[in-house]
């Protein structure tokens, strides 16, 4: 880089243009809550701009309780995939699934996977487990004092969970499982949250039950935290690979060999040999987890639906299955962290709304069934992309579907 800058010679002028610089600082933006036609607009004419299709917001007053500083909105193109079958505990029906993306080709090979799980009978899908973590960190003078804590913890549980549970209607403190470091206790909390995600309820309520632990506690730690980055939130860990964060949902179809030859143009034995490479490259590489591409569904779906976008980065990790079976190819998608909501947060959002009615997946008493939708498209998204890696047709499609047709 230095050299592509001017040569060695040019360090003094490459220092000069990374120093800091403290002249004329700009005025901090007041922070705006309200969202408004008005506050939009001004924003931009104060700046000798319009904004563009940038600032053209329908109803921004709508947006109001997801967004600070609006100065506009993002319009990305959904598409929709299905009729995609889904045999679950609480999804029973044809779904068609919205995908808000950019990426051309990326619907049109979750669609693919959709018909074939449809035309074998649909996927069997359920969620076994749900609870969201959050892991308050404690930090004591020694490991003497952090036991006492965590023997005074045991003891009042009842006491802990009361005080969590009194800032929300729908949240369950279902379980704290303390982990020590020494001199350093996290309190590993798990809750049900209803139908929301449940990020924002489960901080509130954590804040709460340290707030107990503070007025209570017989020892008191040197300094605490809400969070001490020890429950997987936004992020890929072992620990939400083996307990579950969020809802844990597993999918699972039988595809018929001649279904397998007919719409995806490869042989299963073909299709095994894959899997073998795939699963061999996922462990020498280290991924967490074995799986293709989740995130490629989860953000489209996430975005149309109005989830928290950023939890995909824990929300595709699991694991992808595929077996010969007598009568054809057995393949199957476990997602231990499926942080989905049917209410909260952007899930009231216009747009975000009438994606989750097209699926009749909107409002209380959905969740676990979209969590199962979700699985589902994943279990897609899977079967097409390998089949697509395996018959050698991958980069002929993004040619032709993305490439070509831009």
């Amino acid at each position: 880089m230095i050299e592509r800058l001017g040569g060695i010679a040019s360090a003094d002028r490459v220092r000069a243009r990374l120093a800091p610089r403290t002249e004329d600082v700009p005025n901090r933006f007041r922070v705006a809550r309200e969202a408004s036609g008005e506050g939009i607009a001004g924003w931009w004419a104060a700046r000798g701009k319009d904004g563009g299709a940038l600032a053209r917001v329908a109803e921004p007053e709508a947006y109001g309780a997801n967004i600070e500083n609006m100065i506009g909105a993002v319009t990305l193109p959904v598409g929709v995939a299905g009729p995609l079958r889904v045999n679950g505990l609480n999804a029973q029906g044809d779904y068609w699934v919205p995908l808000a993306t950019s990426e051309a080709a990326l619907v049109a090979s979750y669609a693919r996977g959709a018909d074939v799980i449809t035309r074998s009978g649909g996927a069997a899908a359920a969620m076994t487990a749900e609870g969201v973590l959050r892991s308050p960190a404690f930090v004591f003078v020694d490991m003497v004092e952090a036991g006492v804590f965590i023997g005074w913890a045991a003891a009042h549980v009842e006491a802990l969970r009361a005080a969590a549970e009194s800032t929300t209607r729908h949240g369950k403190l279902e379980a704290i499982d303390p982990f020590l470091d020494n001199d350093t206790v996290f309190l590993v909390c798990r809750y049900s949250t209803g139908d929301a995600a449940g990020q924002n309820m489960v901080t509130i309520a954590t804040e709460a039950l340290c707030r107990a632990v503070l007025e209570a506690c017989p020892v008191q730690p040197r300094c605490w935290f809400v969070e001490g980055n020890f429950s997987g939130d936004k992020k890929a860990s072992y620990l939400g690979l083996i307990t579950g964060r969020g809802r844990k949902v597993s999918a699972s179809v039988l595809i018929p060999d001649a279904l397998v030859k007919r719409c995806l143009h490869v042989t299963p034995e073909r299709m095994l040999d894959y899997a073998r490479v795939a699963q061999l490259g996922a462990l020498l590489s280290g991924q967490v987890g074995a799986q293709g591409h989740y995130a490629n569904g989860l953000a489209a779906f996430y975005i149309a639906t109005g989830q928290d976008a950023a939890c995909v980065a824990e929300s595709a990790v699991g694991f992808t299955r595929m077996e010969r079976r007598e009568g054809g190819l057995w393949m199957s998608v476990t997602l231990p962290n499926l942080l989905v909501g049917s209410v909260g947060g952007g899930t009231g959002l216009p747009a975000q709304r009438a994606a989750l009615e097209l699926m009749g997946l909107a409002g209380s008493g959905k969740a676990p069934a979209l969590a199962e939708v979700a699985a589902s498209i994943c279990l897609a998204g899977e079967i097409s992309i390998m089949a697509a890696i395996a018959a050698g047709d991958f980069t002929r499609a993004h040619h032709r579907l993305a490439r070509t047709r831009a």
